[in-house]
This record gives C-alpha cells, sequence and structure tokens, in this order.
C-alpha cells in the first residue's frame, strides 16, 4: 500500500514577518501540498485561524488535531488526509511532558508546551492482502530544553508502541524535531529501529542539507524536519522540496515529502 506523507512546518502567523507573514502565505502552502499530491500532510505551528484559511484551498483534504493548550487555542501539529484516499478511525492527542494527558504543561525545562497528535488512517481502497491502515503521530519538539526534546521523544515512542503492541499497525513518525541529525533523539530512534525516511537519499541525512533556511532559501546546514517508518514500512524515495511556490517560499521550513510502502 503506497502512501504520500508530507511533515510542514508552516511557521505560525507573526506579522513581523512582514512579506512573509501568513496572510501572504496561504496559497503557496497549498500549492506546495498539491504539488506533491500528498495523501498525508503532517504541519506544525499551525493555529486554527490558519488551518481554516487552507480549508478552501484544499478541498480534497480534510484534518484532525486541537492545540497545544487544548481545543482550538494556540498552535496544532494538525494532520490533514485526503478524503478520497483514507478516513479516519480514530485519533488524539497527548502532552509532552509528565502529565500528558493535560495539554499546556511545561515539560521538563521546555520553552513552551509541546505536543503530539495522531491518527489511525484506512485506506479507502487497499491494494492486496494489506488492510491498508495506517497510524500517523506527527510532533513539534522544544528548539531549547534538550531534556524535552529526549523525554519528549521517548514518550512519543512509548505511546506509538504502545499502538503497535494493540494493533500491530505500521506508523509514520513525522515532525519538526528542532535536531540535527547526530543528536540524541534521532540517534536513539534509529537505534530502536525506526527508519530515517532520509536514510533513501544517496549519502543518508548527512547529505540532506537545511530544512529550516527563515525564508532566505538556500541549503546549507542539517535538516531539522523529519519523517520516521517503523521497520515494516519501506521509504520508496524522499525529497526537500526548496522550491518557491506563488513567487515566494511558503515556509520558514521547506516541506519534505516521502512515498512510503506499507507492507
Amino acid at each position: 500500500m503506497q502512501w504520500k506523507v508530507m511533515t510542514f512546518n508552516l511557521r505560525t502567523n507573526v506579522p513581523s514577518d512582514g512579506d512573509n507573514a501568513w496572510p501572504m502565505r496561504p496559497a503557496s502552502v497549498a500549492q506546495a501540498i498539491l504539488r506533491h499530491d500528498a495523501d498525508i500532510v503532517c504541519v506544525q505551528e499551525a493555529l486554527h485561524a490558519m488551518l481554516l484559511d487552507l480549508e478552501p484551498l484544499l478541498a480534497d483534504y480534510a484534518w484532525v488535531g486541537e492545540g497545544r493548550r487544548g481545543g482550538q487555542d494556540d498552535e496544532f501539529c494538525a494532520i490533514w488526509y485526503k478524503r478520497s484516499k483514507a478516513s479516519v478511525e480514530a485519533y488524539g492527542s497527548f502532552g509532552l511532558s509528565e502529565t500528558p494527558e493535560r495539554l499546556g504543561v511545561l515539560g521538563w525545562g521546555a520553552d513552551y508546551p509541546r505536543m503530539c497528535t495522531w491518527a489511525r488512517l484506512r485506506a479507502s481502497a487497499p491494494v492486496g492482502g494489506n488492510d491498508g491502515v495506517l497510524t500517523v503521530f506527527n510532533t513539534h519538539l522544544d528548539h531549547v530544553s534538550e531534556p524535552a526534546q529526549v523525554n519528549g521523544m521517548r514518550l512519543v515512542t512509548d505511546r506509538i508502541e504502545d499502538k503497535r503492541a494493540q494493533s500491530g499497525a505500521s506508523v509514520v513518525l513525522t515532525g519538526d524535531f528542532n535536531v540535527g541529525p547526530a543528536h540524541a533523539v534521532v540517534r536513539g530512534l534509529e537505534q530502536a529501529g525506526y527508519v530515517n525516511g532520509y536514510s533513501a537519499l544517496p549519502g543518508g541525512a548527512g547529505a540532506v542539507g537545511a530544512t529550516f533556511h527563515d525564508f532566505r532559501g538556500g541549503e546549507s546546514g542539517a535538516p531539522i524536519d523529519y519523517i520516521f517508518v517503523t521497520p515494516d514500512v519501506a521509504v520508496e524515495r524522499i525529497e526537500v522540496d526548496r522550491g518557491r511556490y506563488e513567487g515566494r517560499y511558503p515556509s520558514d521550513h521547506y516541506p519534505v515529502c516521502a512515498v512510503l510502502s506499507a507492507n
């Protein structure tokens, strides 16, 4: 069963961004998503109003999620999915803190509340013997506290393993991890058997270049945006899209899109 999965930090609505502020960018964000014909789009830093701005531009998509302080409050790690491709069987969110059932809590010295949203998707037309189920976890780790990064990801993987123990479902983990390929968060995932999507590239993650560019473009640096999968999912290809849409960069992060094949 093939899935096209994108992770995309949208850059939240900050008026001081001027010509790059959110009101100037919805069309370019939508064009990037449509260009890749993504089945699943995992976004970070999206405010509720930003998601509403995208809805009429992404007519074949729906989304699930909530704000990191609960309800519609603050940034979402929303999961968009193509309605012609799949339906949502279940979804939820949890905080990245010592009290994960309470959103909005600062965990392990984090600068902001952090969270993870997950969704279990079932394909409309499974192929062959595959049941067409894929569970998606989408997160945004803290940018300051290493304990928050490490413990937050440990909490995410614990939840992933719980889901896999219950159903055995294939899993994709996406997000802005705010760390480079040599960091303990990334190394820990790889050592635990998760497959780094960048391993599908010649040279692996070390050859990717930057995924955050601050609206300046270029590729000098290391990636901080990732797509990981469980071992029963193959990464056929992956691309960091450094293109412009509607004459501009759609965000201060490049979208990353992978083609996955679930066994």
